[in-house]
């Protein structure tokens, strides 16, 4: 249902159009970080439209509005928002750039704040519709702020030290290493939060899900760095931690920062593509150069340290105990009275808090029984909550937060028997899991170079999944990192030390959904007849696959093998850890097939 306030918001949008002269207004769903996760104060497309989804942007005419949503929210958009207000549209499929030429003539002016979309996004936009004789236009306030007049305050939560203990890596070390990547540049402005994080060695409680502080910092050609945050987050012990090489400011005096740049006489490195069209705005407006260049904190980020990989290893070890446990409760209640999807996510989050270091989820978990499995980043909320039930396939994707790891897992069972038709789907999706986790591949391999392996069984049957085969991993920080991914159009070597995803699925709309999902970390090969450099994964999940949606036909004998190989490390990793109920759901769980 609704929220019967909508309508009256967008009126009150409108009506502020036409004050400021405006044809169109952009609203994208995010805050100047340009990231994933947003405090409360920045959910100002969820406020506008009533849509949850980590990405999406409505666009926002006099006389009518469109929300543009890719392939994993299609669905959930046509639930949760009113199509008598908006049409929704696939951005990937229709740029809302080709919308906006379709229904704005000539003259019009397009509205958006340059702290919300990125620089290298305005460009395009800006060049795109001024050939078609419209305008785009930097406004001095967001709209929605405008109108939104019960909007929450930013958050403060602390910032607190990461202890080298998990980072593997002290702070003044990296900020070396970042200051010797810049090369001729000045500085570089970090917008980041997961990257002023690592780089600091500090994590902090902003935003859900995600130990990341908002704030921004300039990171200067000799490692040190000025750092632009609330006071208030920065406790004593912080401050120690920080030391002198790191100077706090508060963030209004950010921009006057950005200015003094220019007069350093070197260019200031920036990442168009993740930096807000407003700070290279006002570097320019100062006289200053701007350089374009990868933020470089994300590929040292990505790439974990020897201390950080044992620590997702051991935090993977205690998230598998989690599960078990939580599989085991789930069969005996399926017995008895079965839960609701609210239920199940509840128990899982309790058993995972029980775990040594757990600091929480890494993201909102998706408990979707039945129809719900195919609503790809699917919420459960009090007017959906659906009670599992026989028959039908559960998907459950969850992780958990710690303080050496972040962990992500999908696991699809059967409730009660499951079809022929669930069996062979669940079974094309494992082969392209299988596939993909067995791979080898020569140094500089691309994740787009790797994808249609996990897709290709599903291909063959003139099937697919309209979402990524993998996204990076963070370590106590974001579950979705870049640069590495594996994707249709991923761009990025996969390197030695990076955690990826490895989630193939299959969605039937209205019925169920299926997706598999285990981490694996790129390491060397050891090849003896090997030519050149190798790679391979190592899967650091563990957690049991249903074997009672395998269809065994399917399968080649390479397939059993590894599956068999899988499920004899798991039960050996997690047997000691369990009780005696859950040792034996294990032992027939991770049974040979």
């Amino acid at each position: 249902m609704t929220n019967p306030e909508l309508p009256n918001r967008l009126a009150r949008l409108r009506t502020l159009m036409k004050e400021l002269k405006l044809d169109a207004v952009l609203v994208p769903r995010g805050d100047e970080h340009l990231g994933e996760y947003v405090p409360p104060s920045a959910e100002r497309l969820a406020w506008l439209t009533g849509f949850t989804g980590s990405a999406g942007l409505a666009v926002i005419l006099i006389d009518r509005a469109a929300l543009f949503v890719d392939g994993r929210y299609t669905l959930q958009a046509g639930n949760q928002v009113s199509k008598g207000l908006y049409e929704i549209r696939h951005l990937m499929r229709e740029p809302y750039a080709d919308w906006l030429k379709a229904n704005l003539k000539p003259g019009a002016r397009v509205g958006y704040d340059p702290w919300l979309h990125a620089a290298s996004a305005i460009a395009a936009l800006d060049a795109d519709l001024e050939a078609a004789g419209i305008a785009c236009l930097a406004l001095d306030r967001n709209p929605i702020d405008m109108v939104w007049s019960d909007r929450p305050a930013p958050p403060l939560a602390p910032i607190l030290p990461h202890p080298v203990a998990y980072a593997g890596v002290d702070s003044a070390e990296k900020r070396m290493e970042i200051a010797r990547a810049l090369g001729d540049a000045a500085a570089t402005v970090l917008t980041g939060p997961d990257s002023i994080a690592w780089l600091l060695n500090v994590r902090g409680g902003d935003v859900p899900n995600a130990p990341m502080p908002l704030s921004f910092a300039i990171v200067k050609n000799d490692g040190q760095v000025d750092l632009f945050v609330d006071e208030r987050k920065i406790p004593d012990e912080t401050r120690a931690h920080l030391g002198n090489a790191v100077s706090i400011a508060p963030p209004d005096q950010f921009g006057d920062a950005l200015g003094g740049l220019a007069k350093l006489g070197k260019p200031v490195r920036l990442d168009l593509g993740t930096t807000p069209a407003w700070i290279v705005e006002r570097i320019r407006a100062a006289g200053g150069e701007v350089s374009a260049g990868a933020d470089p904190c994300q590929r040292p980020k990505a790439i974990k340290n020897p201390t950080e990989i044992e620590g997702s290893r051991k935090a993977h070890e205690r998230d598998g105990v989690a599960l078990v446990r939580f599989f085991t409760w789930l069969a005996d209640r399926m017995k008895q009275s079965p839960p609701t999807e609210i239920e199940a996510a509840d128990m899982l989050a309790g058993l995972r808090a029980e775990q040594d270091l757990a600091r929480g989820p890494s993201f909102d978990t998706i408990s979707g029984a039945g129809e719900h499995g195919a609503i790809v980043h699917y919420r459960a909320m009090p007017d959906t909550d659906k009670r599992l039930a026989p028959g039908m396939l559960y998907l459950l994707d969850s992780g958990g937060q710690y303080l050496d790891a972040t962990t992500d897992v999908t696991r699809t069972i059967a409730l009660g028997e499951p079809t022929a038709e669930m069996r062979k789907h669940f079974t094309l999706v494992l082969k392209g899991h299988i596939a993909l986790g067995r791979a080898r591949f020569p140094e500089g391999t691309t994740g787009g170079q790797l994808d249609a392996l996990a897709r290709a069984p599903l291909w063959e049957c003139g099937l697919d999944y309209d979402h990524g085969t993998g996204h990076g991993v963070g370590s106590y920080l974001s579950v979705h990192e870049g640069p590495q991914r594996i994707f249709k159009n991923g761009s990025a070597p996969l390197e030695p030390g990076m955690i990826v995803s490895n989630e193939p699925g299959y969605y039937k709309s209205g019925h169920y959904g299926i997706r598999i999902e285990n981490l694996v970390l790129v390491r060397k090969a050891e090849l003896a007849e090997a030519e050149r450099p190798t790679l391979e994964f190592e899967t650091l999940t563990l957690v049991p696959i249903d074997r009672n949606l395998i269809d065994l036909a399917l399968l080649t004998p390479t397939e059993r093998h590894w599956i068999d190989t899988y499920h004899a490390r798991v039960y050996e990793k997690l047997c000691d850890r369990l009780g005696p109920k859950e040792q034996t759901w294990l032992a027939e769980a991770a049974g040979p097939l």
